[in-house]
């Protein structure tokens, strides 16, 4: 490979000849060869959308020259627009700061801008990494903004919808099936009857809560840490830097951001992110919970519960001709598992700080994005590959029910608790049905009976045959 000479602090460093990042972004590839992973490519558009604001800010502000700070604007969009991926090699497991990636975007944009200039990439004429691109700034203020409006943008554009579309999906099949009655359960043993529709809408309000939560955390992840620099004082900064860069992004994204109240806290903690996670876990326990109850009620077709069949969308085992299995919630227990994981990393994460700066940014941005990621395709693909599509075995679950010897409940209010358990042991003992039995050991008459045990109206509460 062609490599060129470039410097920097340390000394000379070989760089590829085709590169646009330069000596320190080398130095932390040579360095930290350790995963694989680089950072998620919402994190490096964020990068590009700061930089693209700090230009435009410092222009405004006589502090770069207008020709200087036009050429980095149009090397941050090309970042922005995924034009320059490949340009950013470095590990997430680095110096915690993230400093390598700063100044891997400060490289990259640099050179570009060079180029678009005509002058020589390596060069730092007419532009320099540090002087032009990261003027105003520090890795220190820069990266926790990029976690925030990464994080902002990605919850904003992919897991809202997603789990918009997920509520959405479930309260249409809610009301479709409205009408279905099913044996209910509790502690996975025979419950009171219930409608296949109240459980659906069950599992609507959970993700209805969710994002709930995850809007009520929005408030504190639009705060940015831009404009503190190195330690939160703000230090070779402009004093209005921090609230016009904010306000640039705002323009750019359409997003609620602005300067942080306290920039000793955005920089040395790790608070908002933690929360924001925090709220992805409980989204994650909640499609979990969905997930496997869709499982069980197409478990079988023989063996199992059999109340529904879930869309066959692949075949299930390499030895077992025709079994089908329920891929689809299997992938999004996955998902959820992998959230709570990284939610343990974010936190163990957010407490990381040593006095004036949190040092787990790069982890803290790859496990957060990468939440936010998964979990909203997973949303989507259990909406529109499972809740969408499964079919129903309603006379199954019906006679289920009818057999159910929990429907003497019903009952108790009139004939007593003890009475009512004499009646639902003889019933699954004998292997009749409730109703059957209680004609046999009470007094109620067949109508009476027909209506206390009507399973349509148990689903409703209240007592049977009652009124108001």
């Amino acid at each position: 490979m062609k490599m060129r000479i470039e410097k920097d602090s340390l000394g000379e460093v070989e760089v590829p000849a085709g590169a646009l990042y330069g000596a320190q972004t080398q130095r932390a590839v040579e360095n930290f060869p350790i995963s694989g992973i680089t950072v998620p490519r919402v994190f490096i558009r964020a990068l590009g959308l700061i930089k693209y604001a700090a230009a435009q800010v410092n222009e405004e502000l006589g502090l770069l020259d207008s020709e200087l700070a036009g050429a980095i604007r149009q090397a941050a969009q090309e970042v922005i627009d995924d034009e320059l991926d490949d340009q950013f090699p470095i590990d997430v497991y680095q110096t915690g700061s993230g400093t390598s990636t700063n100044m891997n975007a400060n490289e990259v944009i640099a050179n570009r801008a060079i180029r678009i200039l005509g002058g020589e990439v390596g060069s730092k004429v007419p532009v320099h990494p540090n002087d032009h691109v990261n003027r105003g700034q520090s890795s220190n203020d820069v990266i926790p903004t990029a976690i925030h409006v990464a994080a902002y943008v990605a919850v904003a554009e992919r897991l809202l919808p997603a789990l918009r579309h997920l509520r959405a999906t479930l309260l249409q099949r809610a009301e479709a099936f409205g009408g279905v009655v099913k044996t209910g359960r509790t502690h996975l043993m025979d419950a009171l009857p219930i409608t296949l529709g109240q459980q659906l809408s069950g599992h609507a309000s959970q993700i209805d809560h969710g994002i709930r939560r995850i809007e009520a955390t929005l408030p504190r992840v639009a705060e940015l840490a831009i404009g503190g620099t190195a330690v939160g004082t703000g230090i070779n900064a402009h004093p209005e830097f921090g609230a016009r860069v904010a306000g640039k992004l705002v323009e750019l994204t359409g997003l609620p951001f602005r300067e942080a109240e306290n920039h000793f806290e955005t920089q040395a903690a790790q608070d908002a992110a933690v929360e924001l996670s925090g709220q992805l876990k409980t989204v994650a326990a909640s499609l979990m919970k969905i997930a496997n109850d869709l499982r069980w009620m197409s478990s079988g077709p023989q063996a199992g519960l059999g109340e529904i069949a879930l869309p066959a969308t692949q075949p299930g085992s390499s030895i077992m001709p025709g079994k089908i299995n329920p891929v689809i919630g299997e992938a999004v227990t996955l998902v959820c598992a992998q959230v709570m994981g990284n939610d343990v990393a974010i936190t163990v994460g957010g407490q990381s700080g040593n006095f004036e700066l949190n040092l787990m940014l790069p982890l803290i941005a790859h496990n957060l994005l990468q939440s936010i990621k998964i979990l909203a395709n997973a949303g989507r693909v259990l909406a529109d590959k499972a809740v969408a599509g499964f079919t129903i075995n309603r006379e199954h679950m019906e006679d289920l029910v009818e057999k159910n010897p929990i429907l003497v409940t019903a009952l108790a209010p009139r004939i007593g608790y003890d009475l009512a358990a004499q009646i639902a042991k003889t019933a699954m003992a004998e292997g009749r049905r409730v109703r059957a039995v209680a004609r046999e050991m009470t007094d109620l008459t067949p109508e009476q009976l027909d209506e206390y045990l009507d399973i349509y109206a148990m689903t409703e509460g209240g007592i049977p045959g009652e009124v108001g």
